[in-house]
């Protein structure tokens, strides 16, 4: 299922902002990760609607995902 692009675009940047506060990097760092990430792909492809997890559960998945490459 596709979401709104506009709310998508606010789930976002409310995501960049948790995933950066967590692992303690600049917004522009995060930015950077969070656009290139598989959780972006899986987010806007509307895959198993990853759009209706909750903003802490996905950048959870983003934090973990940059564990794993860093």
């Amino acid at each position: 299922m596709k979401a709104n692009p506009i709310l998508l675009q606010k789930k976002y940047s409310r995501v960049i902002e948790l995933f950066a506060n967590k692992q303690g990097i600049s917004l522009d760092t995060a930015l950077g990760f969070f656009y290139n990430s598989e959780v972006y792909q899986l987010v806007k492809d509307g895959v198993s609607d990853m759009h209706c997890m909750s903003d802490e559960y996905l950048a959870e998945e983003l934090a973990q995902e940059y564990r794993e490459k860093h």
